[in-house]
């Protein structure tokens, strides 16, 4: 299987120079969980999530008027359509990620494929339940897998 069998092709943007509180309100109206930021020739500058903007900017005590591309991510881990899926998994495990853009080969955004892509949009479950669980267990801090107690 393919990451362009699975991919969603339309993907939330904002402009890099876009504040926090900007980008917060594209996310509840688009309900996403994160906004690709792009600069003013379209390259991808940083992706801000809801959690950079929860911890990153509010539990900080940050204002909503602080640009978002100060609490992005970045640079952007990147995939490509045609890529195998156990790669791009393989890719969001090593790095971290639950969202990975994706580009064409002139470094044009043409999609995204999430965690919940894998999870909903994938056949073998098998496949579906290694996959979740290496991306899963690499996004989470690791004191959630030691043994607790006695």
């Amino acid at each position: 299987m393919i990451v362009r069998e699975i991919m969603t092709e339309t993907v939330v943007t904002a402009p890099h120079a876009a504040s926090v509180r900007e980008v917060a309100e594209i996310m509840r109206e688009r309900n996403v969980g994160a906004v690709l930021l792009t600069s003013d020739r379209g390259g991808l500058v940083g992706c801000l999530t809801d959690r950079d903007v929860a911890v990153g900017v509010v539990a900080d005590g940050g204002s909503g008027e602080a640009p978002a591309e100060a609490h992005a991510s970045s640079p952007v881990v990147t995939g490509r359509p045609e890529m195998p899926l156990e790669e791009a998994a393989e890719l969001m495990a090593r790095f971290g990620i639950r969202r990975l853009p994706l580009l064409d080969d002139g470094g044009r955004l043409v999609g995204i494929v999430t965690l919940d892509d894998i999870a909903v949009r994938t056949s073998d479950p098998t496949l579906r339940a290694a996959l979740a669980q290496a991306i899963t267990r690499s996004s989470l801090p690791e004191f959630y897998f030691h043994h607790r107690g006695g």
